[in-house]
């Protein structure tokens, strides 16, 4: 009999743990702390939990996990202002900026921002929850965000999640019924999107005043991914990686010594220049260039970058990013990341045209991976048996009808209290800082709202505020972007 007894007590155990490894749809664990912020102490809450994204017929379909950071003793709620935070990919997790930019507490790295173990988190000194509360948003697939069986066990349609236009429109919906639980309707409202986040913060200002009727006050774009540059023909798009190539090889002092005895920014202006007056149309006119010029820009882009003249006349005056990070430190040995070019990575052969891997993304994931899991359960009290996903499955992507551009254009035409902050690295290879220049031009092109977009580069990568100085730097811009964006009373007109 005890024997019995005992096999169906292993049994039942058993059973308790071996339910279906799901995550609940609508639920939320708030934990209370504080931390220092530039000298103030400041108690804020964090909610984390998840909030449904339902079909037309109110059933729901998918869940986002998120975390609401919200300053405690707070009297006028309706004049504290709310970011709404989302990273890119797409595919990728809130935790890149969560737990490195602008959260309370951020992970262990050196200064530079390589791993340091034992890994975990501390306090962040330079957040902006000082000035304004946060929500970080994992959008379906990533983080612990799902899609959610209907009652006969299927998952709903991909398509309603994973391309440029669905991705909008459903998190536009799910932000309406954030502001409603939360009761955030009368405050200032941002968006901040990194990577592919730029386009979805792009598209989600106007997505969120035509169809929520719900009007921002700041845009914040950080190292953002335009497509619309990447699918231009290639004389544009390889032009503007010109002046990334002149400061990375200025980082790694690979650049001539008339160069590399100048401050960095004393050669960018010069290098943009030559850049969009004599390389892109160069390279526009392919066979039709003379032999002279051909060799003129050739010699001019080897100062500028770095490389042998003879590799940019072999590829014809359009230097792929990949032959770059192969090429430019080869007689050294080392190979760059290419989201951030300060990262070095070792090769099997010295011999060939791209790295072997992502030096810089090898590193992230070293740190970022046990941090995000470790401060959501210990932290935030946040347990479950799911997966985080640094990145989901959100493949195929739909990049159709992407006019994610033009609807921030609209927007900001609507909306005379928008504006706009551009963050980039000058070491970013991926999303380099003069496209997102250029995104700006193309986006207002006759230059009427000139004064409601502000740029700032910073000497890092992809992810500039995983150098110790470029993370208070970057968050006293956004603190200083607020202040400037808020309306103190004025009237919305023009």
């Amino acid at each position: 009999m005890k024997k019995l007894l005992f096999t169906l007590s292993v049994l039942s155990l058993f059973n308790a743990h071996a339910q279906g490894r799901k995550i609940p749809a609508d639920t939320a664990i708030v934990t209370n702390h504080k931390t220092t912020i530039n000298g103030a102490n400041i108690a804020y809450s964090a909610t984390t939990g998840t909030q449904p994204v339902w079909d037309k017929a109110g059933d729901p379909i998918a869940t986002l996990f998120y975390t609401y950071y919200k300053r405690s003793n707070v009297k006028d709620q309706a004049n504290r202002p709310l970011i709404i935070s989302f990273n890119g990919g797409p595919g990728s997790a809130s935790a890149w900026m969560h737990i490195a930019y602008t959260g309370p507490q951020i992970l262990n790295i050196d200064d530079e921002g390589y791993p340091v173990q034992p890994y975990g988190v501390k306090s962040n000194p330079y957040s902006i929850l000082d000035v304004a509360d946060i929500v970080f948003v994992n959008p379906v697939n990533t983080g612990y965000s799902r899609m959610i069986e209907d009652k006969e066990g299927k998952l709903p349609d991909r398509s309603q999640f994973f391309g440029i236009n669905s991705d909008i429109r459903y998190l536009g919906e799910w932000i309406n019924t954030f502001m409603s639980r939360n009761n955030r309707w009368e405050s200032p409202k941002y968006l901040i999107g990194e990577s592919y986040g730029g386009p979805r913060v792009m598209g989600l200002a106007q997505e969120l005043q035509n169809s929520q009727w719900m009007y921002l006050n700041g845009v914040i774009l950080v190292s953002p991914a335009d497509y619309k540059v990447y699918s231009t023909d290639q004389p544009i798009y390889s032009a503007l990686n010109l002046p990334y190539f002149a400061a990375t090889a200025w980082y790694q002092k690979a650049l001539d010594p008339s160069l590399q005895q100048k401050d960095l920014l004393e050669i960018l202006p010069e290098v943009e220049a030559y850049a969009i007056d004599k390389l892109m149309p160069a390279i526009a006119k392919g066979g039709f260039i003379s032999s002279e010029e051909r060799e003129q820009v050739a010699q001019k882009f080897s100062l500028y970058s770095g490389l042998d003249k003879k590799s940019i006349l072999d590829h014809n005056l359009n230097v792929p990013t990949n032959f770059f990070w192969k090429e430019l430190l080869r007689d050294r040995g080392f190979t760059m990341g290419r989201l951030d070019s300060r990262y070095l990575g070792i090769d099997k052969m010295t011999a060939g045209n791209s790295p072997d891997y992502n030096a810089e993304i090898s590193s992230w994931l070293h740190s970022f991976t046990p941090a995000i899991n470790y401060y959501l359960r210990e932290h935030l009290d946040f347990k479950t048996d799911m997966k985080y996903n640094m990145f989901g499955d959100v493949h195929p992507w739909d990049r159709q009808n992407d006019n994610t551009r033009d609807r921030l254009r609209q927007a900001m035409a609507q909306n005379p209290y928008l504006k706009v902050l551009v963050q980039s690295g000058y070491y970013d290879g991926a999303t380099t800082y003069f496209a997102a220049k250029y995104t700006v031009g193309q986006l207002d092109p006759a230059g009427t709202m000139n004064d409601r977009f502000t740029f700032k580069g910073y000497r890092s990568g992809h992810m500039m505020y995983l150098r110790k100085e470029d993370l208070k730097t970057a968050n006293d811009d956004i603190r200083e972007f607020i202040k400037n964006s808020l309306t103190n009373g004025k009237s919305a007109k023009y």
